[in-house]
């Protein structure tokens, strides 16, 4: 089996990142891990962030042989990124990494607020995308474990206040720090980017890198393909690939678990692939 590009996030939170770049390549075929055996990862060590990707994109490349990996997550791509491309350097390995830059550019009082993980916020990684690209500007960093969970396991089943009474912790403390653009620095709060700027209200930017991370992925296949020659999937590996957009996770707690991804995965319109196999 072989599609073109295998996404792995700790859950759900890179969904949007797959979708986005469907709309880009409609003819590209996606397979989505999230590796909810691990989740979350912000909470966890570097070392240890390392040891569950690169676990994690093993199961993907014995199952699926993907053409390009998409790291559909802040945490690892800040955390270890270069070191899953040293390990696996036969595939190309594409990450996600705060929209830094972008907001940058959009700043106009040169305050910017960072909501991520905690292990992004800390992480050098991301102080050196502050001092690369908006050395002349305050960024102002929260981690929000609480607000990650919500949207992993609550956000599907709950109702529009819930969902804006979950951000606004977040949105009141950049909103009281002058913030007038925020980051949403990790893939799961593409999800409620719509609560956040509702939230924020006018005056306020909200920028992620879904843009970004599609145009590099499309890019990075195409280079793959013109160094192959053109070579492109047989009918045969067509055959046994899981349905297009499927979404497997590495781990089922329990029934209402697997009801909950069935269900979120019918509101995306994507397939549900259930428990990938070790």
């Amino acid at each position: 089996m072989a599609c073109d590009f295998a996404f792995l996030d700790s859950g759900t939170g890179g969904i949007p990142y797959m979708l986005d770049l469907k709309r880009k390549s409609p003819e590209s075929r996606c397979l989505y891990l999230g590796d909810t055996e691990h989740f979350p990862y912000g909470e966890k060590t570097s070392s240890l962030i390392t040891e569950c990707a690169s676990e994690a994109i093993n199961r993907i490349l014995e199952s699926w042989s993907p053409r390009t990996i998409v790291i559909a997550c802040n945490t690892i791509s800040v955390t270890a990124l270069e070191e899953l491309r040293e390990r696996f350097s036969n595939i190309p390995i594409v990450g996600t990494v705060p929209a830094i830059k972008v907001a940058a550019n959009v700043t106009r009082n040169r305050r910017i607020g960072l909501l991520a993980t905690a292990a992004t916020v800390s992480h050098p990684y991301c102080l050196r995308l502050i001092e690369d690209f908006a050395s002349g500007c305050t960024v102002i960093k929260r981690a929000d474990p609480e607000l990650i969970s919500f949207i992993e396991h609550d956000l599907f089943t709950a109702g529009i206040e819930e969902r804006r009474a979950a951000v606004k912790p977040s949105v009141d403390f950049f909103k009281d720090s002058g913030c007038d653009t925020i980051v949403l620095g990790c893939t799961h709060f593409t999800h409620v980017a719509d609560d956040v700027s509702f939230v924020a209200g006018d005056g306020i930017t909200v920028v992620d890198s879904r843009d970004g991370v599609a145009n590099q992925a499309l890019r990075v296949e195409k280079e793959f393909i013109l160094r192959s020659g053109g070579l492109k999937k047989t009918q045969a590996e067509e055959k046994f690939l899981p349905p297009d957009q499927s979404f497997f996770v590495t781990s089922l707690k329990s029934a209402a678990e697997d009801l909950e991804y069935s269900s979120l995965c019918r509101r995306f319109g994507i397939p549900w692939g259930g428990l990938l196999p070790a």
